[in-house]
């Protein structure tokens, strides 16, 4: 594939031209479907669907990165799985958040830092795909993904498991941690699109 990386911005002409209906897309809108289920076994009352909850999850976060990987070995990088993947991990962890307020299982405030975080990104990478670019995800965006799941899991693992008598120390670790690294990678997705605002064009 033909790809030009500048500053950490990747462009590139024959993704376009590739099928929407590949492998690694099938994959994401799977956990983009898989999100309703996720939200109904969470409210559902039982141990069994705290246990489909938890699966469902744990499931998802592991096809986020076989997609990823796959659309990678198999050159099947689209435009639609570009913009689609984010998006797909986005509604889940959004529900799981959102979710997790109304239970009580976390306060709004650090989950609306987050989630603002989340949308000014998801903006912003919107914005420069119309210009042609990729913002390719950095350590810092990866290791905010990771916090962010490990939270979900956790708190889902605790539904089941219990918190224990360190729990509720753990959980407030892995949300400062969460959303510490949700701020400084939202900031520095920001500051490596700089170009996209100033209307530099990239060459394809």
């Amino acid at each position: 594939m033909l790809s030009r990386t500048i500053w950490g911005l990747t462009t590139a002409d024959e993704r376009a031209t590739l099928p929407i209906v590949t492998i690694p897309n099938q994959i994401t809108l799977a956990r983009i479907l898989a999100t309703p289920l996720f939200m109904f076994f969470l409210y559902a009352e039982g141990t069994i669907f705290k246990i489909l909850a938890l699966a469902i999850f744990a499931l998802a976060a592991i096809s986020d990165a076989v997609d990823g990987y796959l659309a990678r070995a198999l050159h099947q990088e689209t435009r639609f799985g570009v913009f689609a993947d984010p998006i797909a991990d986005k509604l889940l962890v959004t529900a799981a958040f959102v979710s997790f307020v109304e239970l009580g299982e976390l306060t709004a405030p650090p989950v609306v830092a987050i989630l603002a975080r989340e949308f000014l990104v998801t903006g912003l990478r919107i914005l420069a795909i119309g210009e042609g670019i990729t913002i390719r995800a950095s350590i810092l965006a990866k290791l905010k993904t990771l916090s962010h799941i490990g939270l979900v899991l956790f708190i889902l693992s605790t539904r089941y498991f219990g918190l224990g008598p360190w729990g509720h120390g753990l959980k407030d670790a892995f949300l400062y941690l969460a959303v510490a690294l949700a701020v400084i990678s939202g900031a520095e997705y920001f500051w490596r699109a700089r170009q996209v605002f100033r209307g530099m064009s990239v060459p394809h």
